[in-house]
């Protein structure tokens, strides 16, 4: 099992789809890591996890610590611009702290996810 930046990859997952477990990492960027490492012979053969030597898990671990901001770092950052957002008192913000979609999505009939569930009213006329 090769572990990256604290996250377990699957075994038996090919390697481009097994990078994307980790966070801030899709598939677009799975593959340009790939490039970068070196690894684009594994990308285009779908060579899996448990292939990988011990040189091209190092080569995939210095792109990943040297060029990309991910897991811990990105999830930091992120709550750190929520918060800043949050403290200025913009639009953003106010949704963000009373739990409403932030980016102008309807909320009189749908936005169940961040509202919650429907509520009762108890007594009311039919």
């Amino acid at each position: 099992m090769v572990r990256l930046l604290g996250r377990d990859l699957a075994n038996n997952k090919k390697i481009k789809y097994a990078l994307t477990t980790i966070y801030g990492i899709g598939l677009s960027r799975s593959k340009k890591i790939l490039e970068s490492a070196g690894l684009h012979n594994a990308e285009k053969k779908g060579i899996r996890v448990k292939d990988l030597s011990d040189e091209e898990i190092s080569s995939l671990r210095k792109v990943l610590e040297k060029n990309y901001q991910l897991e811990g770092d990105l999830l930091r950052l992120t709550n750190l611009n929520i918060k800043r957002l949050m403290e200025n008192g913009s639009i953003k913000g106010r949704r963000h702290r009373a739990g409403l979609p932030v980016r102008g999505q309807r909320t009189r009939t749908n936005a169940r996810t961040r509202r919650g569930g429907k509520k009762t009213v108890a007594g009311k006329k039919k």
